[in-house]
Parts: C-alpha cells; structure tokens; sequence
C-alpha cells in the first residue's frame, strides 16, 4: 500500500489549540482500496500494527474540537467522505476522503464538521506511545499541552508502509 499523494499541512498554534510547531499535518490520498469494496476495518488495523502502530480502534472522529498532547495519532476513513477542520475552530476543513489516511501530529486539533450517511473510522498510536490523551479547547488543557507536544517522540514506522518514509522524510 503506498499514498496516490500526500498533501501537508503545518497548522499553528491559535492561542486554543496548540497544534504542533515542527510537525505538519499529513494526508495520504487514496491508500485504501475503495473499488470493488472498501478495505475492511479488522484488515486495516492489523496492517496498521503489523506497522508498529498500536492501540488499534473502530469507531469515528468527534464532533468537538479535541487533540491528543501525549502521542501523534493515524485515523483511516473507510466509510463515506466526511469533512474534518483541522487546527482547532480558525482551522482548515478538508474532505477526508474514503481510502484516505491522516497522520495526525502530537497538538494537532481535529473535529468532524460534516454528518456523512456512512462513518467507520480506524485510528491507532506510534508503538512506545502509552497514553493517548484527550484534550479539549480548555486553557487548562493548552497550557499543559504546550508543555507536553515537545516530548512526544517521532515514531520509528510509518504507518501505511511500515519503513521510515515516507513519514519521517516529512517528519525530521
């Protein structure tokens, strides 16, 4: 498996949401089959822990604008198209697409804004990350987190293709 395209995005810190300073935001375009079916969810966390991301889970994306300070994080759209905004309530929205990966770096506030008919969302952590925490658009919660994101270490796989790259060539 391998992106048709990546698209990057460095969201900065809104004074809500702290985003990531270093890390962009990545899209892979079109790395999970659609046609003739979509890529099955148990098939897409195995690939994705087969990778060295672990704490596998099948669900959706909130519908409130939240961000995890203690671990990056992967979220895979194996349903329908849904829009997610970025980089906390100034961020950008963008069509997560069926097939689409997101690599989401530590700070790095994600909401869902759009109510598709169909909603299966895969996500899991870099192996080594333990506590994936949940913050919201709370001051308390930005001014630990901006204390926390530094620490958070890069992982040592890429998610979708298990090496180094492309991942960590947009990540170093």
């Amino acid at each position: 498996m391998k992106p048709k395209h990546i698209d990057q995005f460095q969201l900065t810190d809104d004074g809500v949401i702290p985003n990531n300073p270093s890390l962009p935001l990545l899209i892979y375009r079109a790395v999970f089959p659609v046609e003739p079916i979509p890529a099955e969810p148990q098939f897409v966390l195995a690939a994705l822990a087969a990778n060295r991301w672990q704490g596998g889970w099948i669900n959706g994306i909130f519908t409130y604008h939240h961000y995890h300070a203690r671990a990056h994080e992967v979220l895979v759209n194996l349903a329908d198209d849904v829009t997610v905004q970025f980089g906390g309530p100034q961020g950008l929205e963008l069509v997560f697409e069926t097939g689409d990966v997101a690599i989401i770096p530590a700070g790095v506030g994600h909401c869902r804004r759009s109510n598709p008919r169909r909603l299966v969302i895969v996500g899991a952590y870099p192996a080594g990350a333990t506590d994936w925490d949940l913050k919201r658009d709370d001051p308390a919660d930005y001014r630990v987190a901006k204390t926390e994101i530094p620490d958070v270490p890069l992982p040592d796989t890429d998610p979708v293709t298990g090496a180094v790259s492309p991942l960590l060539s947009y990540w170093s």
